[in-house]
């Protein structure tokens, strides 16, 4: 990768991509057109965006949500965002590339409601990759940590990778997160480590994907913090 912009925690930014959306979730006003689903609250107790569900975790699957940023953006991205644990247990998820069937917009009227619940998103009526990066929801994802990588519609399995984030208790410290999708593959790097890369054979797990929308999901009772999201594509060429 040719030498590039450094961002704070090492995730880097090559010449090759432009900014195209820049959002600092610093405040309501930042986040005022996003769209969520589910029983999500947003709140911005330190100047950075703080999520959290309004239900219990005994509400199993109707306690999740997903706060989608409305903005569409081309097939090739690279995103950058902050990203704290504040309360465990829990899990973060990032869609991208995430699009309604047949190729309508993700918030076409025609697409069934959404309300949070996993399975509206791997086995719905949309198409996206999910990116969970933080997984401690589960006595088993405690106990060894990894970051998946899965693509729908289904429930596909495209890539692993070990998660270097600490508990909550042992975090002092937002984590920079960048994940690049160009073409076939797909990288993903915390703090400049690389976590996983894996190229889209656009056979076994069904078509590529291309433009869409991204989310933040959030299972309950975990809180986390985000800030500074950064959106890129490609220069054009000649």
């Amino acid at each position: 990768m040719a030498a590039g912009r450094n961002h704070p925690g090492g995730a880097m930014i090559t010449p090759e991509w432009r900014l195209l959306y820049s959002n600092p979730l610093r405040s309501f006003n930042d986040v005022k057109h996003f769209r969520m689903e589910g029983s999500g609250v947003a709140t911005f107790p330190m100047g950075r965006m703080r999520l959290e569900s309004a239900r219990e975790p005994e509400d199993g699957q109707q306690a999740n949500f997903v706060l989608w940023c409305p903005e569409d953006f081309p097939a090739d991205i690279a995103v950058t965002w902050e990203f704290r644990p504040i309360r465990e247990p829990g899990l973060a998820i990032l869609f991208f590339a995430a699009a309604g069937a047949n190729g309508v917009d993700l918030f076409d009227l025609s697409l069934a409601p959404r309300t949070g619940e996993y399975e509206q998103y791997h086995h719905g009526e949309i198409d996206a990759f999910h990116l969970s990066y933080y997984r401690r929801k589960w006595p088993e994802e405690r106990k060894f940590h990894t970051c998946n990588l899965r693509k729908s519609y289904g429930f596909h399995l495209a890539a692993q990778g070990a998660d270097p984030l600490p508990s909550v208790s042992d975090c002092s410290c937002s984590y920079h997160m960048l994940l690049m999708k160009r073409g076939p593959r797909i990288d993903f790097s915390i703090h400049g480590l690389t976590i996983l890369s894996w190229e889209d054979d656009g056979i076994a797990f069904g078509p590529p994907l291309g433009a869409g929308k991204i989310g933040f999901r959030q299972m309950s009772p975990f809180i986390a913090e985000y800030a500074n999201l950064n959106v890129y594509g490609l220069r054009e060429q000649g």
